[in-house]
């Protein structure tokens, strides 16, 4: 015999729409009563929609504060509908990432969030895409769109409005040799910012500007390693593609003798909290953390209740945050 609402009401002792609420994870239940109802569903043998409880988010940058903000606001947004996040740390792409999906769909994992994973990285192995489609466990993705071109929610910060933002802020300042320290090539985010980057520069008459753009990784030692190039061509800006690469820029800016702003100025992107308390405090884009986290939150649970939602790239716009890293430029750019 079926198991229905009506047994699990009469169990948990509430109402039959208090258990609707439950099952299709609504607002207006309390935690006691969230979690009485889901006792009774295990207890009369309630076979959910859902696959289940856990929410799984793929990132590579646990250790980026700003990462580490997005995963936890993506947290507070889905718990107090019963669903629990679980972050897995694995490279983009790669056979940590498939063991990953394979071990947790394996567990009834009910939707995965992939933050910054190989939904960024062009022409990623699409494999473990199609595990989840398989298994009929939903993803969305954060800032890049998956490889295997189905339509999937995705929510990407604008990477072009970004360096457009930053370009704009130095030039007004009188820059006009402004650098780039960008992320590896086939990154979504840092072909799209150097893309922007290019698009501002051009606008604002600047010939060749594609020498002005060093790719590195996503590092404190990559922003260090931009440095040296960008300087030998006289940069008095930097444009970094992450608020660590903003950092090491410094670091190696001020290991060739220079200081910030004073001689070359640095801007950074994530706009992660750590960066009003580093010395100087750093100009930076930040991205529109909670945001992104508020629609991948609505996204998700509309999905593992079998809800339609809206699919393709949502972009959202970031903000320029001016602290102490930027300042006019020098009268003579080689100094």
């Amino acid at each position: 015999m079926k198991v229905g609402i009506t047994e699990v009401a009469a169990r948990a002792q509430v109402s039959e729409a208090t258990v609707s609420r439950v099952i299709n994870r609504r607002q207006g239940v309390s935690k006691k009563t969230r979690d009485a109802v889901e006792q009774a569903m295990a207890d009369v043998g309630y076979e959910r929609q859902t696959q289940g409880q856990l929410v799984a988010v793929i990132t590579e940058f646990v250790s980026n504060p700003f990462f580490a903000d997005v995963a936890e606001r993506i947290e507070s947004a889905l718990a107090p509908h019963g669903l629990k996040t679980i972050l897995c740390p694995a490279f983009p792409g790669g056979v940590q990432e498939r063991d990953f999906i394979s071990a947790l769909v394996d567990k009834g994992v009910a939707a995965v969030v992939f933050l910054s994973a190989s939904n960024t990285v062009e022409g990623a192995d699409t494999e473990t895409y199609e595990l989840l489609r398989q298994r009929r466990v939903p993803y969305v993705g954060i800032n890049g769109e998956f490889a295997d071109g189905v339509a999937t929610p995705v929510f990407s910060t604008d990477d072009a409005l970004a360096a457009e933002l930053a370009v704009d802020h130095l030039h007004r300042l009188g820059h006009r040799r402004i650098g780039m320290a960008s992320g590896p090539a086939g990154n979504q985010p840092a072909d799209r910012r150097v893309r922007g980057f290019l698009e501002a520069m051009a606008k604002r008459g600047i010939e060749e500007p594609e020498r002005w753009v060093i790719r590195q990784s996503y590092t404190v030692e990559g922003g260090q390693a931009a440095v040296g190039p960008l300087l030998a061509l006289g940069a008095t800006a930097i444009v970094a593609a992450s608020d660590y690469m903003a950092l090491g820029a410094i670091r190696g800016i001020r290991r060739q003798g220079r200081t910030v702003p004073g001689d070359v100025s640095v801007v950074g992107y994530d706009g992660s909290s750590i960066t009003e308390f580093t010395d100087p405090p750093l100009t930076t884009v930040r991205q529109p953390a909670d945001r992104l986290a508020l629609e991948v939150g609505r996204s998700v649970l509309a999905l593992v209740s079998n809800r339609d939602v809206p699919t393709g790239e949502l972009l959202f716009d970031p903000e320029l945050v001016i602290r102490a890293t930027t300042g006019p430029a020098p009268a003579d750019p080689g100094a």
